[in-house]
């Protein structure tokens, strides 16, 4: 979760979620919506006939308003095996105005709550048994679904990785992740994955390598990812998944307060273990 934008940019989405409840007969319930990066998003609860549901609004420049992250959350409503841990996606509502493209998602309202409001895991969070046991199911399930969209580039990772951890990259083997698997995209006490945006091939282990590292504040928390997903983060193929992780931590610990103070951990990580 981020902070509201500048005024303009905050009462610009107010006004685009005011018009998005009109066209789509809601009614706002959300006292305190939710705001994505720089206020390209508000998200926030609605009642409809479909009773409760999650109204979530997304902004773009019309000349970017396509492609893998536009129509994310739509591809995986449409491509996603039935079962997959996730909010229904309902129904999708598109305009243009005052030079930007909106969206309106009308998702399945869930129950869950966010495990932490911080992309990095700062404590061990009281996650159930079973919430482990899903995370496993939905991970190696995920991981099969035949897709072309790309999550993470093969281009992007030949360039960083050596530039920030020193290492080689060698051979990637590939299979579907969601690419943003960190600790604010995921609700319990049942398993919730949100914000399936930008989900597509990755290296293998991608999302467990990127939980793991995400969770090095919570000592605990972090060997349980680990243990539960031993079966991939503990292969060959992983170390390229790890490596890229912390390729991106330490890019944008210069501009991100949270990867700032994930920089000294995944560093330590890479020193011990490569």
């Amino acid at each position: 979760m981020f902070s509201a934008p500048d005024d303009a940019t905050a009462q610009r989405m107010r006004t685009a979620r005011a018009m998005a409840c009109t066209s789509l007969t809601l009614t706002d319930l959300a006292r305190k919506p939710v705001w994505g990066y720089a206020g390209r998003t508000l998200s926030g609860a609605v009642t409809s006939a479909l009773g409760t549901s999650w109204l979530r609004v997304v902004a773009e420049r019309p000349d970017k308003a396509h492609g893998k992250l536009w129509d994310g959350p739509k591809a995986a409503q449409e491509l996603l095996p039935y079962g997959t841990p996730r909010p229904v996606l309902h129904h999708v509502h598109d305009w243009q105005g005052d030079g930007w493209a909106y969206r309106a998602e009308l998702y399945q309202h869930t129950d869950a709550t966010i495990v932490s409001p911080s992309p990095v895991l700062a404590y061990d969070p009281p996650l159930p048994e079973a919430w482990w046991a899903e995370l496993r199911t939905a991970l190696d399930s995920l991981a099969g679904v035949p897709t072309e969209r790309v999550a993470v580039r093969e281009e992007y990772i030949r360039r960083a990785v050596p530039e920030y951890t020193g290492h080689d990259v060698g051979e990637i083997e590939w299979s579907t992740a969601h690419g943003d698997f960190h600790w604010s995209n995921l609700g319990g006490p049942d398993l919730t994955i949100l914000d399936w945006e930008g989900w597509g091939k990755a290296p293998v282990a991608f999302d467990a390598a990127l939980l793991h590292l995400y969770s090095l504040h919570a000592p605990a928390t972090a060997a349980r990812v680990r243990q539960t997903l031993a079966h991939i983060l503990d292969t060959p193929a992983a170390r390229v998944a790890e490596l890229t992780v912390c390729a991106q931590v330490l890019q944008a610990a210069d501009r991100t307060e949270f990867y700032k103070k994930l920089a000294g951990p995944a560093k330590e990580y890479l020193n011990v273990n490569f």
